[in-house]
C-alpha cells in the first residue's frame, strides 16, 4: 500500500510540474496545453538569443500573444539554467 502512496504522490506531482522555459525540450514544450511542435520550436529558437527572465518573455516568441500567455502562464515557470544543474 505504501508503494501504490508513493507513486501516486510522484506520478501527481510530475503531471503538475511547471515546464522550465530555460530548459525545457521540445517534447516537453509540447505537453502544455496550446503549444504544438511550431511554437516549441520558436520558444527554443528564442531562448538561444535572450535568455527569458521573466514569463511574460514568452509573449516575444512569434505565435505567443496575451491570450495564449493566460492560458498558459501557470503551467510555465523560469529558472536559470545554472541554477537548474545545480539542483540536477
Amino acid at each position: 500500500m505504501k508503494k501504490i502512496l508513493i507513486f501516486l504522490m510522484l506520478f501527481v506531482s510530475f503531471v503538475f510540474a511547471k515546464v522550465n522555459l530555460n530548459t525545457a525540450t521540445v517534447q516537453e514544450l509540447e505537453q502544455i496545453k496550446g503549444i504544438g511542435a511550431k511554437k516549441a520550436l520558436e520558444i527554443i529558437k528564442y531562448r538561444k538569443e535572450h535568455n527569458f527572465t521573466k514569463l511574460e518573455d514568452i509573449m516575444k516568441v512569434k505565435g505567443i500573444g496575451k491570450k495564449l500567455f493566460e492560458k498558459i502562464k501557470n503551467d510555465i515557470e523560469i529558472k536559470s539554467q545554472k541554477n537548474n544543474k545545480k539542483k540536477q
